[in-house]
């Protein structure tokens, strides 16, 4: 019977043709490199059911001419790849078999790294959850991690973003302050757009989630620009992406808001901490109007979750 992988319920998947062991690990190292997984056939008839739906068909050169020979159909965006030895016959069988590009390895791999990313079938954007404290130290960055932490341990690919100039740092946070990777201010410099796969792994990440920090040496606001090109990239390639943000709202802390499809508000259970946080509450409603209040104790005052909720005119999430 001919291998091939499960077919999947969700967005349809290049689709890879070959038997070539050696082959077949140097696309899926160029699959990732481009951000997308594919579905595997290693003959023409395990291709066939995916052959014409899938986004992008990438035939291996040993399996051309067979192709070729099932007479499967003509279809836009086929690509025939092979390491430079064994190319040579596949040019011979290209035209009648529909390809648009005979590709040769290893020089053609930033070209096949870009046909993957573009030709992969575009999948729901990530949800954007901003965190913001009612009060200065009510706790907003613990529970920005502490979400980050369960959405990770729940099956969702997960960035965390510290986007307070002046907090502690989440990477404190999370314990990660010496692992090695990207921070704010090498990103801010960047500028302009980044490469959604190459972002993720350039930032400090373990497993799943992934964490953009401030530097612990250097603390610089973070310009919106930036801030836009790493919310962009996160929604295409994150389940969700977490924002810790700061009370006072700097640029880029308001466009982080502005994405925001939830915003959270932690308040202690104290009446000076709610008089505050309502006026928190009505800033962050002129950006994003789903915001739900996290109410945190104790209560000394015996102040309950649902007078935190009417004295802020939100909706109670939960109590801590």
């Amino acid at each position: 019977m001919s291998a091939r992988t499960p077919v999947r319920s969700g967005p349809r998947l290049p689709l890879v043709v070959t038997a070539d062991p050696d082959l077949l690990d140097d696309l899926l190292r160029l699959a990732a490199a481009g951000g997308t997984e594919v579905d595997v056939a290693s003959d023409p008839a395990a291709a066939r059911p995916r052959f014409a739906s899938a986004p992008l068909v990438v035939i291996g050169a040993d399996q051309a001419a067979a192709c070729l020979r099932a007479r499967l159909p003509h279809r836009p965006r086929t690509v025939i790849v092979g390491h430079t030895p064994a190319i040579e016959a596949a040019w011979e069988v290209a035209a009648d078999l529909g390809a648009e590009h005979v590709a040769a390895l290893p020089t053609a791999e930033p070209w096949l790294v870009d046909r993957f990313a573009e030709r992969r079938e575009p999948s729901p954007p990530g949800r954007v959850l901003a965190v913001i404290g009612g009060r200065g130290g009510a706790g907003a960055s613990i529970l920005a991690g502490a979400l980050a932490v369960t959405a990770t341990s729940s099956g969702h690919r997960t960035l965390l973003v510290d986007a307070d100039p002046v907090g502690g740092g989440l990477d404190l946070v999370l314990g990660w302050e010496g692992m090695d990777g990207l921070r704010w201010p090498a990103l801010a410099a960047a500028g302009g757009r980044v490469n959604p796969p190459a972002l993720l792994e350039a930032l400090p990440h373990r497993g799943d989630l992934v964490l953009l920090s401030f530097a612990r040496d250097e603390v610089l606001p973070v310009p919106a620009e930036a801030m836009a090109a790493t919310l962009d990239a996160a929604r295409r390639a994150r389940d969700v992406i977490i924002t810790d943000l700061p009370r006072q709202l700097d640029d880029a802390a308001t466009l982080a808001l502005a994405a925001a499809d939830q915003t959270i508000m932690i308040v202690p259970a104290e009446l000076r901490a709610t008089a505050a946080a309502s006026r928190i509450a009505a800033t962050v409603r002129m950006h994003c109007e789903n915001l739900a209040v996290v109410v945190r104790g104790p209560a000394p005052g015996k102040l309950k979750a649902r007078e935190v909720s009417r004295g802020t005119k939100t909706h109670t999430g939960c109590g801590l």
